[in-house]
């Protein structure tokens, strides 16, 4: 089971709609569809918000630390409520994918994301689970720093909003923490739309007596 969600980005007005901010708009996305609203909270240096389900509370995160300093956030709510780090999604804007692609796992290394290395750190622990959200490469190594902190064109935006809006598809098999099933959903991908039917030939008139 999942009990905490956490979106990574940066606060401030010139960060909310750069490339980096992509775990943001996905926990914007999640308390919409759960009918919540974050609120600022001091005590875990972010905008949170509790959600409480049948099989009992979630808790919705975004880090207002910077994303240096994720791990600043997440842990103590993460300690506070006994949360596991098994019990944690963290989700990303992920370099090595596409815009429209995304890819869940657990653990592994933090692959030079700084908000993911701050959260390893502070947990203790890299089991916490990971959604990637693909948000494409510049193509040279030096040019990453400006690029993730650049707004994406508009056709780049619509193809993450995509992969968020088909995510939510499996948000309640990810919270019940079924993984294997929110995997096959979540690395589906888009589908492809169908091709148009042929127009019926012309029915044939009659013969002349």
């Amino acid at each position: 089971m999942i009990r905490l969600l956490v979106g990574l980005g940066n606060p401030g007005h010139e960060y909310e709609s750069t490339r980096h901010n992509a775990g943001f708009w996905w926990i914007d996305a999640v308390a919409r569809r759960l009918g919540t609203h974050l609120q600022a909270d001091r005590a875990y240096h972010g905008l949170v918000a509790r959600v409480n389900r049948p099989d009992g509370p979630i808790w919705l995160i975004t880090p207002m630390t910077y994303m240096n300093l994720s791990g600043k956030s997440v842990a103590p709510l993460a300690r506070f409520f006994k949360i596991a780090p098994e019990e944690i999604l963290v989700v990303h804007d992920e370099l090595d994918l596409l815009p429209g692609q995304m890819k869940l796992k657990q653990g592994g290394s933090a692959a030079g994301h700084n908000g993911l290395k701050d959260i390893q750190a502070q947990l203790g622990s890299p089991a916490f689970w990971r959604l990637r959200l693909g948000i494409g490469h510049p193509g040279v190594r030096a040019e990453v720093a400006d690029f993730v902190l650049r707004k994406p064109p508009a056709t780049e935006r619509e193809a993450i909003e995509g992969c968020i809006d088909r995510s939510m598809e499996a948000l309640d098999t990810l919270l019940a923490g079924d993984m294997t099933k929110a995997t096959m959903v979540l690395h589906a991908g888009p589908q492809r739309p169908k091709p148009p039917r042929p127009p019926k030939p012309p029915a044939a008139e009659p013969a002349a007596d």
